[in-house]
């Protein structure tokens, strides 16, 4: 039997003995436990563990731990344990490199199972969430298409630009994507130049014309 080794980071201690105790007689086992999010980059990056399982709200945020070691280790799959049905936290977890969202309540003897998909190439999401991301995914789709003709932005400039619709600033943006705000200026030229517009409240006046679910008023273009 395989034997696969996973890093787990959460300010609970039950919640983590409840993991070693799924473990018990699979082919997962714990090599590190982290009770906030720095020591779970640090911990990643000492062991390189074939899965990481990160709380969200522990302290340093999950969702930051979760970007730095995607980044730092591409082979070491990322999956959130949580209690937050937060679609903010689901998207925003999904960006930051994880490809399992698994919720507090999943039966524990269940957790070796999803924890395999995932090594197997499957997405470990509950069937609510699994709705949730299909539908976010087929509204973008819908407003990817303007005056008759795809638009080639990548899905990073796809998300800066639903982040200005929000009214989001460049800092806000920077923040959300965990990016730099230079990089979010270097997106947002990349956009107009594809839009074929001078300024940003030319790209939203365009976005705003396609998309009838923004309706009311244009957003404030703070910087």
């Amino acid at each position: 039997m395989s034997s696969y080794r996973v890093l787990v980071a959460d300010d609970h201690p039950p919640t983590r003995a409840g993991v070693r105790a799924a473990f018990e007689g699979t082919a997962f086992s714990v090599c590190a436990e982290e009770p906030d999010a720095a020591g779970a980059v640090e911990s990643a990056l000492r062991t390189r563990p074939d899965i990481c399982l990160l709380d969200i709200h522990m302290p340093g945020n999950g969702i930051t731990a979760a970007y730095e070691i995607s980044l730092a280790l591409p082979d070491s799959a990322i999956v959130m344990l949580t209690v937050s049905t937060n679609d903010e936290d689901l998207f925003a977890a999904l960006r930051a490199g994880a490809v399992g969202y698994l919720l507090k309540d999943t039966d524990p003897a269940r957790l070796p199972h999803a924890l395999q998909g995932v090594l197997d190439g499957e997405a470990a999401l509950p069937r609510p969430l699994v709705a949730r991301v299909l539908e976010e995914f087929r509204g973008r789709e819908k407003r990817r298409r303007f005056r008759g003709r795809s638009l080639d932005l990548t899905p990073r400039e796809w998300e800066v630009l639903e982040l200005l619709r929000e009214g989001s600033t460049t800092a806000e943006i920077a923040a959300r994507l965990f990016i730099s705000e230079v990089t979010v200026r270097t997106h947002v030229a990349s956009i107009l130049r594809k839009l074929r517009v001078k300024n940003r409240r030319a790209a939203l006046e365009l976005l705003k014309e396609y998309d009838a679910s923004s309706g009311g008023t244009l957003p404030a273009l703070a910087e």
